[in-house]
């Protein structure tokens, strides 16, 4: 009985020794060995990875793309400070996750990363009106503060994803001003696109009161020959109908009358 004991221990005591020399490195994380100090040239990719817990450990990067939610004060070109609340998207390159732990640790994320965002996106917001992020530049913010942080930390082993300008709190009666005043814009845009189609229709009507006299000229001239030759024709039965001799020449227009009788 105490022999069972004994082997059932030393079979405890070596599953889990056995356990605390291997780590398992999961989809989306990047294993860095560090033996004594010295880190592995070559990180480990997923899977099981067994090491000597006495003089090694293994460093797991996240290599997914992370969310990273921000409340920034952030300043306008009027000089005012506007809150922001911001996300960055952002992942690690898998080739470049030993430099980065060698560079900045496991706290990379604060060290480089948001550290750089924030003073980002302060930059650039100071280029655009308070109007302007709230409501029409946003899409050009979003993607300035996104190329300019990339340009900062790419070199570093950093991928920037998105930036997400979710929302800007302005007192309320910026918010009131502002709106007022786009829509005083979009009223403004209105009418010239209705003084646009007034023209457009004025010069429809002018051109449909041309086509309609032409047609109406067209329709005169026609009348008048037609009431013209009736006249020739009624004068000339009048003539035939005349006791007295004539002789009638004619063009074919208008005839012309001589009269070589004499009445009787």
């Amino acid at each position: 009985m105490k022999n069972t004991i004994i082997v059932k221990a030393t079979v405890l005591i070596s599953v889990v020794f056995l356990f605390q020399q291997c780590a398992v490195v999961r989809p989306g994380e990047i294993g860095i060995k560090q033996t004594l100090g010295v880190i592995r040239s070559k990180p480990y990719l997923q899977g099981i990875k067994y090491y000597n817990p006495f003089v090694s450990r293994i460093i797991k990067i996240n290599v997914r793309t992370v969310e990273s939610f921000n409340n920034l004060p952030l300043p306008t070109k009027e000089g005012l400070s506007v809150n922001a609340e911001i996300s960055l998207l952002y992942h690690v390159k898998p080739e470049s996750a030993n430099d980065v732990y060698l560079r900045f640790g496991t706290n990379y994320e604060e060290v480089m990363v948001l550290s750089n965002f924030r003073a980002t996106a302060r930059e650039i917001s100071a280029r655009y009106y308070a109007k302007e992020l709230y409501a029409t530049e946003r899409d050009k913010v979003e993607k300035a503060i996104a190329d300019e942080l990339s340009g900062h930390i790419a070199k570093y082993g950093f991928v920037v994803d998105a930036v997400l300008l979710k929302d800007i709190i302005l007192p309320p009666q910026m918010v009131q001003a502002i709106q007022d005043k786009v829509n005083a814009e979009q009223a403004v845009l209105k009418m010239d696109f209705l003084i646009a189609q007034q023209h457009k229709e004025a010069e429809r009507k002018i051109i449909e009161a041309e086509a309609i006299k032409k047609v109406q000229d067209i329709i005169t001239s026609s009348l008048s020959e037609k009431l013209l030759q009736y006249n020739q024709i009624e004068m000339l039965k009048s003539l035939m109908n005349s006791p007295n001799a004539k002789i009638i020449i004619t063009d074919g227009k208008l005839p012309h009358i001589i009269n070589t009788g004499e009445g009787k």
